[in-house]
């Protein structure tokens, strides 16, 4: 979903966990917005891209070295804006069971008539405000391709 230059930094630790949950309007594999940098490494590690096109300190975290599938932190005023997946990371899931890599369909059975919205790049997201942030669910050729956790002011469209 991101086209944006990566740098990557060369110390390795942790990684976003394999088998991420989304808690709706909470958490994303464990991180929450507001988050510092510092509590961000602290979970994730140190071993991140960070972009290098972005408007906001971006970093990516992902599996293998120059391969795309992951997760990525957003900041804004050294705090956690925006929390997402990157290019359909298999064993992700929500609290209520939705899977990476499952049928758009199974969405309204779980979370009901979501709001949509188009993005650059043949893919929309389903957007359900929360309390706590907006909560985005991913969808590429009508199958679910990633989430994410964002701030009220942070682009949906990632």
């Amino acid at each position: 979903m991101l086209a944006a230059t990566v740098v990557l930094v060369p110390v390795a630790a942790a990684a976003p966990p394999r088998k991420g949950v989304f808690a709706p309007g909470k958490s994303l594999g464990g991180l929450r917005l507001g988050m510092t940098p510092a509590q961000v490494k602290a979970a994730w590690g140190s071993s991140y891209g960070r972009c290098r096109g972005c408007a906001q300190p971006t970093w990516y975290f992902t599996y293998r070295r120059y391969k795309p599938h992951g997760a990525a932190v957003q900041f804004r005023r050294g705090r956690v804006e925006a929390i997402f997946t990157l290019w359909a990371p298999s064993g992700w899931k929500t609290t209520k069971g939705l899977y990476v890599g499952d049928n758009v369909d199974r969405v309204a059975g779980l979370y009901g008539t979501l709001a949509r919205a188009d993005c650059p790049g043949n893919y929309y997201a389903l957007t359900m405000p929360t309390p706590g942030g907006v909560n985005a669910i991913y969808v590429v050729n009508e199958k679910i391709f990633g989430f994410g956790l964002l701030s009220f002011r942070a682009s949906v469209c990632r």
